[in-house]
């Protein structure tokens, strides 16, 4: 790796997504010297022989060597240009660039061989404090979120970050630091400081978490995987006066520390609106080994199969388990985690859980908008169903599967569904509810739904 100032007779500029240029596009002739030259890099091999980068700062040499190392293995003129357009990739990839360009020229000098060529990527660092306003969707909620950020923070891609978040359900504030590992940007480390205030209607709840966690993040074959640990100071109060006693007993606070586990695989061509591949991702939290006054075996576990049907259509099926249960986000027709045990209006969740839903998206009809605005809307039809109960654990799991397969709830229905970017999605169904039991609350008819996770 040379980091040198480098000027090119003849440059090839090449920046953006697609580098779908051919040799004949660049290669000019402005004198006849040059022919032949030019000729043995169109139709032989060539070598690399040097790679520069101009405009570095703060950034450590070290960390950008791991990112550009594949181009000196380029063979011919078009794997130069594809490895150095998967380099320049790798290098936006790290949030550290503003801008990356590559040039492309013969080498010069008097070590330059006749099939000689050097590789320039020059760089543009962001700036040393950043800072961010934007609004965020939830699983249906919203939020406004201030942030500052110091990216790069230490010259090998860290980052600092502060954030506040003032939401319609909660407020919240956090500092957390990124450290990836060299070279591999999908291993990383992640520590958090936080304070999060929220408010849960359906129980007459709200809770104040103040804790500190560190992350692990690291790929494993086909697979990712997170491992977790979090320590947590956890106040509950009433949300209202007329709270059941059941949540009064619950108030007041408590300590957590818990590990975690997640595992995904993930082969969707989109989060949002996909027509193949699958999701699946099994989350488990250990409470009270490593501490605190909270002790529980929490798990998590989401299947989702994708697969294009005629005519664009697109059919899914996921199944999912979670403490609430019930609303636009999980099954439909139903409230805001308004289904299953509640004393005197206010739900408190189940030990035991279980969702469904069977989807059917296809474009809209008549497919105004093709090619545009209209392709972020989606016509959906669903079937959705699942329970949620407490267990008797002297029972035995037939018990536990017995109860969890009576009183079943589940709905269907149609509507519209709009993606927004690639996060998260609105959802605007005519819902019919069905095997609603004593306690549940329903909405039938229109319900409207934005989140980032639905079932």
């Amino acid at each position: 790796l040379y980091l040198s100032s480098v000027q090119s007779l003849d440059p090839l500029p090449m920046h953006g997504r697609d580098l779908d240029v051919h040799p004949e596009d660049f290669m000019e002739t402005p004198d006849q010297g040059q022919d032949s030259k030019q000729e043995i890099l169109e139709n032989k091999d060539v070598v690399v022989q040097h790679v520069n980068i101009q405009g570095l700062g703060r950034t450590k040499e070290d960390l950008l060597g791991y990112e550009i190392s594949d181009v000196f293995h380029a063979k011919n003129l078009i794997d130069v240009m594809k490895r150095a357009h998967v380099a320049r990739q790798r290098l936006l990839r790290l949030g550290i660039f503003k801008d990356v360009e590559v040039l492309i020229d013969t080498s010069e000098g008097t070590d330059a061989l006749p099939n000689g060529l050097d590789v320039t990527f020059e760089v543009t660092e962001v700036k040393r404090l950043t800072g961010s306003y934007n609004t965020m969707v939830g699983n249906n909620e919203g939020s406004m979120v201030l942030g500052l950020k110091l990216p790069n923070m230490l010259g090998r891609a860290e980052k600092l970050t502060f954030q506040f978040s003032y939401g319609t359900k909660e407020t919240s504030y956090g500092l957390s630091f990124f450290k990836p590992q060299p070279g591999h940007f999908e291993r990383n480390l992640t520590l958090n400081m936080y304070k999060v205030t929220g408010q849960f209607p359906w129980s007459s709840l709200k809770e104040t978490d103040r804790g500190v966690s560190a992350e692990l993040n690291f790929p494993l074959g086909v697979t990712n995987h997170t491992l977790k640990w979090e320590g947590v100071w956890r106040e509950l109060g009433c949300l209202a006066r007329s709270a059941s006693f059941a949540v009064r007993e619950e108030s007041g606070h408590s300590l957590k520390s818990a590990l975690s586990h997640t595992v995904s695989v993930d082969s969707r061509n989109s989060a949002i609106f996909p027509s193949r591949g699958a999701l699946l991702r099994i989350n488990q939290e250990l409470a009270g080994y490593t501490g605190g006054d909270a002790s529980f075996l929490k798990e998590d576990f989401e299947l989702q199969l994708n697969r294009r049907l005629f005519w664009d259509s697109v059919r899914s099926f996921c199944i999912l388990s979670r403490f609430y249960l019930g609303g636009p986000t999980s099954v439909r027709g139903f409230g805001m985690y308004s289904i299953g045990p509640q004393s005197e209006g206010d739900y408190l969740g189940g030990e035991a859980y279980w969702a469904g839903g069977l989807h059917l998206y296809t474009p809209l009809p008549f497919r105004p908008g093709k090619g545009g605005f209209g392709d972020l809307f989606r016509t959906h039809f669903f079937l959705n169903a699942g329970n949620l109960c407490n267990l008797s654990y002297g029972d035995g799991p037939r018990a536990h599967l017995q109860k969890l397969a009576e009183c079943i709830r589940w709905s269907y229905g149609a509507g519209i569904v709009l993606r927004l970017g690639n996060i998260a999605r609105l959802e605007l169904n005519y819902c019919v509810p069905m095997g609603v039991q004593s306690g549940d609350r329903i909405c039938d008819g229109v319900q409207f739904g934005a989140g980032i996770r639905f079932l």
